[in-house]
């Protein structure tokens, strides 16, 4: 389906029975078809599922300027295709840069959100002290450089036709997966309007994000090279709501593509543990 909100136009994909509202916000350089092995689990559950392509994503919601993609607006998207979607409040899940926009519209619109499940990424301000304080962190870390550079990022990534984007995407799963992910970047102006969420992003949004006073669980994985212990455990700090520290063994960064079932025994166990 496809969604007006605040001037753009969003492409959204709907399913299941006219549950409980669960919105998945997808991550980098993915799309919301990321969460569809997570889906039917919440679907046999009762719950009614949206997992929007985001700013940049939208082939019709990618607005030029790398301004256009700082955080708020980011958040300001998420409020307004619940508004569109006729939503008061919904359970949200976030994998990646969709788990900084969860965690960011949880702790500023905490009405909007019943449960958050942020997948992968921690709050902003462990992420931050990780930074600060790892060493391992920041040399995990050391690709954001890279992407900041507009321009330079986009002819590394889309080199021999995306053969770096493919090899980036590798730990997806096969081939055709990559293929799944990687394809639509190669369309004109969709790998810019993915990277300029890392442009735009700004240590005065982050640090803006409060804590979350809505029940959360936050699901991370033992093998993800971007995001380390030290931030993940950092995470219980900046919730203030009930708080769940789920971790799963063995698993890559690409958690939704790799772990779909115990990713949504973690979803569904948040959804009811908050009655």
């Amino acid at each position: 389906m496809r969604v007006p909100a605040r001037g753009l136009t969003f492409d959204v994909r709907a399913g299941g029975p006219d549950g409980g509202a669960v919105v998945l916000l997808h991550g980098f350089p993915q799309h919301g078809g990321e969460w569809d092995a997570v889906v039917p689990a919440l679907h046999a559950a009762g719950l009614r599922t949206y997992a929007p392509d985001q700013r940049g994503y939208s082939p019709d919601a990618r607005p030029a300027g790398v301004a256009g993609y700082r955080l708020p607006e980011l958040v300001a998207d998420a409020v307004a295709v619940l508004d569109a979607l006729g939503v008061d409040a919904a359970h949200v899940v976030g994998h990646d840069w969709g788990a900084i926009v969860a965690w960011a519209l949880a702790a500023r619109h905490p009405e909007r959100v019943r449960t958050l499940t942020a997948v992968s990424v921690p709050h902003p301000a462990a992420f931050g002290y990780a930074l600060t304080a790892d060493r391992a962190q920041r040399a995990r870390s050391a690709y954001m450089a890279l992407f900041r550079r507009a321009g330079l990022a986009e002819r590394v990534l889309l080199a021999w036709r995306g053969a770096v984007l493919r090899r980036l995407l590798a730990g997806v799963g096969d081939s055709a997966r990559v293929a799944r992910y990687a394809g639509p970047m190669l369309l004109p102006g969709a790998l810019t309007g993915a990277l300029n969420w890392y442009r735009a992003m700004a240590g005065r949004d982050l640090k803006e994000v409060g804590p979350v006073p809505v029940p959360t669980s936050y699901v991370w994985s033992d093998r993800d090279v971007a995001v380390g212990r030290t931030a993940a455990q950092a995470c219980a700090r900046h919730v203030s709501g009930d708080y769940r520290f789920v971790v799963l063994a063995g698993v890559s960064h690409w958690i939704p593509d790799r772990a779909p079932g115990p990713l949504a025994e973690a979803i569904l166990a948040r959804v009811r543990g908050a009655g």
